[in-house]
């Protein structure tokens, strides 16, 4: 995590990292420094949050509307929604909290919201129609898988425009491993997926993943990524540097799915805790979400959610899981700790993307 909110820093840290980065002749000692030098600079943001200074909010994309209902995590309330457009899809953002990016299907275009107001501040052209967006933490950066061109877009938030194209088949969920440098996106055509070095603006790793991606999470360190697949009940893990699969784990056996918002997908909802020692999975089929131990490789009994529990999302101090209930048109909130659902709050209809952010 890093700060971010349109405050571009990062190009005087690299400069800076260069004079040191010239002494030792080698390139990771200098990216090691720029990585330092930005934990430096985090600090203030993470002593707020650790004081607990501001708010938790979780947006929630209602895929069948034209708005995000968002909930104050604190309260456990729905404290407000945001008109957006039709067919609302994907909901990423930077590290700061302060901006909200949003994709909206039905105009093709990426919004940006400012979270202290709730108010759209900036309306981005896409090139087609989006899904699932992944902004860089810095915010330099947007990803927007486009599906009615096979491509994705590069989003330069400074320009506040496309600044690059790359073809994508099939594409579907952009991903950021809290990397200002690279980030990824799914090809459902070609079975993988892929990782975009923004610097070159071009892919350097394909990774296969046995099947139709659907949502998946990648681990910080760039070398572990978890993805579900099309007609699997559970998910497959990846090594990225090998660029191979290394386990397949399936979840309890569940009756078939009948979710009409995510056919032939009985897992929609991935995602890792902050601390990464634990997976979280949906169970569309059965109403629930299980845990899966990164290091001990054994999966929870089953937490019961709304019905189609769809996408996941972490408070950033991992004290709760947020998921989106796309047949109930709810949000359950569930304690990490205790392992149970505290709160099944209304949003709107068809509910899908969500996202858990500190609001400064």
């Amino acid at each position: 995590m890093v700060l971010g909110g349109g405050n571009y820093w990062r190009a005087p840290l690299v400069r800076l990292a260069g004079i040191s980065g010239r002494l030792a002749r080698d390139i990771s000692v200098k990216m090691k420094i720029v990585r330092l030098l930005e934990i430096l600079l985090l600090l203030p943001f993470a002593s707020g949050l650790l004081n607990g200074s501001g708010s938790t909010k979780v947006y929630v994309s209602n895929s069948l509307g034209d708005d995000i209902t968002v909930i104050d995590l604190d309260t456990q309330k729905v404290t407000a929604d945001i008109k957006v457009g039709r067919r609302v899809h994907g909901v990423c953002a930077p590290a700061d909290g302060r901006t909200l990016f949003t994709t909206v299907e039905s105009e093709k275009n990426l919004k940006v919201i400012d979270t202290a107001t709730n108010q759209v501040v900036a309306t981005i052209p896409l090139t087609g129609r989006p899904n699932q967006c992944a902004s860089t933490p810095d915010g330099h950066y947007v990803a927007v898988p486009i599906r009615d061109a096979n491509s994705v877009d590069i989003v330069d938030l400074e320009q506040k425009k496309v600044v690059k194209v790359l073809p994508v088949a099939i594409p579907h969920n952009s991903y950021d491993a809290d990397n200002n440098q690279q980030i990824f996106v799914s090809s459902m055509g070609d079975h993988e997926i892929d990782l975009i070095d923004l610097a070159s603006m071009s892919f350097v790793k394909k990774i296969p993943v046995g099947g139709i991606p659907r949502p998946y999470a990648v681990s910080k360190d760039g070398k572990t990524l978890y993805s579900s697949l099309t007609d699997l009940h559970g998910f497959v893990i990846a090594s990225i540097p090998e660029g191979k699969i290394t386990a397949r784990v399936e979840l309890p056996p569940a009756p078939p799915a009948a979710c009409p918002l995510e056919p032939r997908t009985p897992t929609h909802g991935i995602a890792l805790s902050p601390d990464e020692r634990e997976l979280w999975v949906t169970s569309l089929a059965d109403s629930g979400v299980y845990v899966y131990d990164v290091a001990g490789k054994k999966l929870s009994s089953e937490i019961p959610t709304g019905r189609c529990p769809n996408w996941i999302t972490f408070s950033p101090d991992g004290r709760f899981v947020a998921v989106s209930n796309s047949d109930s048109d709810d949000c359950s909130i569930i304690d990490t700790r205790t392992r149970r659902e505290v709160a099944r709050l209304k949003v709107g209809k068809g509910p899908k993307r969500l996202l858990a952010l500190h609001i400064p």
